[in-house]
């Protein structure tokens, strides 16, 4: 468990930092765009009230705390299966992973109403125009993680019976 900790916490400081770097103190709200390293890499400004990608962007206060609880209850169960399932090492970091990436987003939502987003990459003659931040990168590898990490109930199922 001790993996998941960490990893959890690694995963919520390290994206709350780039935040305030990239936001607060290189200025990206006011500024909206820095060419990091075009195309494949640019600082762009977002606010993201829905969920991935600005899906499901209602941006009431109701969706707000929906998101929040959605999210919290998520985070919840990822950590009362691990603390069941007695995952392996990189599994319990990829728990880590999923939990911190969600935790940092939902202090961006109690904070300020919405999730802070810079990232843009685009390649190939794609234009992408989403933007993403770093939780959602810890929270996507942390998700992809636990499915080929985790261990397979049916594969304990036989070994006990």
């Amino acid at each position: 468990m001790r993996l998941l900790y960490w990893a959890a916490v690694i995963a919520f400081v390290v994206d709350q930092v780039s935040k305030y770097i990239v936001i607060h103190m290189m200025e990206l709200w006011r500024i909206r765009a820095v060419d990091v390293y075009p195309p494949f890499l640019n600082f762009r400004y977002g606010e993201n009230r829905g969920i991935n990608f600005g899906l499901f962007d209602g941006g009431s206060d109701a969706a707000r705390w929906a998101l929040i609880i959605m999210a919290l209850a998520i985070c919840m169960g990822v950590f009362i299966w691990s603390r069941r399932s007695h995952l392996g090492g990189w599994a319990a970091v990829a728990a880590g992973l999923l939990i911190g990436g969600a935790l940092a987003n939902v202090l961006d939502r109690l904070i300020y109403g919405y999730v802070l987003d810079f990232l843009n990459m685009s390649c190939c003659g794609i234009d992408n125009r989403f933007v993403f931040n770093l939780a959602d990168v810890f929270i996507f590898m942390g998700a992809i993680g636990l499915v080929f990490l985790a261990p397979d109930p049916k594969a304990d199922a036989k070994k006990g019976g």
